[in-house]
C-alpha cells in the first residue's frame, strides 16, 4: 500500500505530536491545566499501573475535543456470526499437530474488521490479565462510523492479503504485507479496506511488547529501534447521529453510541502509542560455520513472562537470509518444545514444509508435540550440496511462540471447514537410515 503519511520514529519513545493545523496544542510546563489551549480537553491513557517502575511505566496524555467518557450505555454486540471469543477451554484439548488451509475471505455482502474476528486459539484469562489469544480477521468491507477497541490486551497485526489504513486516536498508519503493527490496550481505532482483506492476530492479556534483549550480539541487531514508526496526531471535529464505538472486554464484544467520531486528538504526548514496523529492515543474524540455530535468533517482539527468559509471546519471523553452514542439516531441526508454536504465512512457501503450508493458513505444534521437516525436505537437505545458498526468498513465514499450553477453539477445530486431517502424513514416509555397520 503506498503511504504518503507521516511517522516519528524509535521504539518506546517519549513522543510529543500536534496536529499542525493547531500549533500549540500542548500544554507547555504541565499536564492538566485550568484551561487547555483551544478549549480542548486533558485526558490521560494509562497503559501501565500508575507506580509501575519509570522503565516499565507508559502512558499518555491526549488533548482531545471532547473526552472520552462522552457517550451511552454499553450493550452486548449482537452479530449474526460471532467467531470472537475466549472459549477454548469449552472444546476438547488435541494435542496433535494442527495444520489449518487458507481461511475463507468473505466473497458476498459487506464484512468489516470487527465482523470478520475468528478466534483460533488461546491459553489463559483475560480477567486475571495473564495469557494470549490468536485470532485471524477475515473481511471485504471498511469499518464506517465504527471504531473499536480492547480492553483486554495488545494487538499485533500481521496483515496477509490486503493493506490496511488503521485511523487511531494518535493518528494514521497504513500497513501492508509484510509489515507489522501493534494497537494497545484502551486505544481506540478503525479499520480502512481497498478490498478482500485478511490477517493473523495477537493478543496478549499480560503486560506490552518489547524488543528483545541482545546479549552477546552486542548494541545493534534484529528489529532496530529506529525502524519503528509511530503516527502523529491527525484529528477530525465530525458529528454523526449514531457512531459506534465497540469494546472488547473479557473476550466479548460490546458497543455504545455516541454522537461524534472518537478521532478528535488534536495533540498528544508520551510513551504509550501504537507503531508499525516492516519486516524487510529486520537484521538478520544466522549461523557462519556449523549447526542451525535456535529460532529465538528471529524474534522481532517479545511479551517476557515473571521469569526470566520465558515469554508470554514471542513474534518471530522466517526472513530470507543465507545459508552457508558446513556438514550441517541445514532445515530446522526436529523439535520437542516445552513452547507452544503456531506458525502462518504470509507469501511464498516455508522452507521445511514443500506443500500444505500455505498463505493465509496456519499450523499449531502444541507443547512437547513432535514436529520438524516432512520427508521430502528431509531427503533433499541430507544428500543436496551444501553450496552458499540464499534460503526463504519470496516468503515471510512467521511464527507466535508462548510458554503457555494453547487450546484450539471450537470454530477452529471443528466448524471453520479448514482443518487439514492429513498434515501428519507428511512425515509418515520418513524412513530409517539406521545401519549399525556405518557411522556415515
Amino acid at each position: 500500500m503506498a503511504s504518503e503519511l507521516s511517522y516519528l520514529t524509535g521504539f518506546g519513545n517519549e513522543f510529543t505530536s500536534e496536529d499542525p493545523r493547531c500549533p500549540g496544542a500542548l500544554p507547555v510546563g504541565q499536564n492538566n491545566p485550568q484551561k487547555c489551549p483551544y478549549g480542548l480537553y486533558a485526558e490521560q491513557l494509562s497503559g501501565s499501573a500508575f507506580t509501575c517502575p519509570r522503565e516499565t511505566n507508559q502512558r499518555s496524555w491526549l488533548y482531545r475535543i471532547r473526552p472520552s467518557v462522552l457517550h451511552k450505555p454499553f450493550k452486548r454486540l449482537l452479530l449474526s456470526h460471532n467467531n470472537l471469543g475466549h472459549d477454548w477451554k469449552d472444546n476438547e484439548p488435541n494435542p496433535n499437530q494442527m495444520r489449518w488451509n487458507p481461511f475463507d475471505i468473505p466473497e458476498s455482502g459487506n464484512v468489516d474488521f470487527v465482523e470478520g474476528l475468528h478466534t483460533i486459539a488461546g491459553a489463559g484469562d483475560a480477567t486475571t490479565r495473564n495469557g494470549i489469544a490468536i485470532h485471524v480477521y477475515l473481511c471485504n468491507s471498511s469499518m464506517v462510523n465504527r471504531c473499536i477497541y480492547n480492553s483486554d490486551g495488545d494487538f499485533l497485526f500481521v496483515p496477509q492479503q490486503g493493506g490496511l489504513s488503521i485511523t487511531t486516536e494518535f493518528g494514521k498508519m497504513d500497513v501492508s504485507p509484510n509489515e507489522i503493527c501493534v494497537i494497545q490496550s484502551g486505544i481506540k481505532f478503525s479499520v480502512e479496506v481497498a478490498g478482500p482483506s485478511r490477517g493473523y492476530l495477537l493478543e496478549i492479556f499480560d503486560g506490552h511488547f518489547t524488543l528483545p534483549n541482545l546479549g552477546p550480539i552486542g548494541a545493534n541487531g534484529l528489529a532496530n529501534p529506529r525502524d519503528f514508526e509511530t503516527p502523529v496526531a491527525c484529528f477530525e471535529d465530525r458529528d454523526e447521529t449514531d457512531y459506534a464505538v465497540v469494546c472488547k472486554y473479557q473476550g466479548q464484544l460490546f458497543t455504545a453510541q455516541q454522537g461524534h467520531s472518537p478521532f478528535d486528538v488534536v495533540g498528544w504526548h508520551g510513551n504509550y502509542a501504537p507503531y508499525k514496523y516492516n519486516l524487510a529492515k529486520f537484521m538478520v543474524i544466522n549461523c557462519v560455520a556449523y549447526d542451525h540455530a535456535d529460532p529465538s535468533i528471529f524474534t522481532v517482539l517479545t511479551c517476557q513472562s515473571s521469569k526470566p527468559g520465558v515469554a508470554i509471546a514471542d513474534f518471530v519471523i522466517f526472513p530470507p537470509r543465507w545459508s552457508v553452514q558446513e556438514h550441517t542439516f541445514r532445515p530446522p531441526y526436529y523439535h520437542r518444545n516445552c513452547m507452544s508454536e503456531f506458525m502462518g504465512l504470509v507469501y511464498g512457501g516455508y522452507e521445511a514444509k514443500h506443500g500444505g503450508f500455505m498463505p493465509g493458513g496456519a499450523s499449531l505444534h502444541s507443547m512437547m508435540t513432535p514436529h520438524g521437516p516432512d520427508a521430502v525436505c528431509f531427503e533433499k537437505a541430507s544428500s543436496g550440496a551444501l553450496l552458499p545458498e540464499k534460503v526463504a526468498v519470496g516468503s515471510m513465514a512467521f511464527m507466535f511462540e508462548s510458554s503457555l499450553s494453547l487450546r484450539a477453539t471450537r470454530w477452529a477445530e471443528r466448524e471453520s471447514g479448514k482443518v487439514d486431517y492429513d498434515y501428519h502424513d507428511c512425515w509418515q514416509s520418513l524412513r530409517k537410515h539406521f545401519d549399525p555397520d556405518a557411522r556415515q
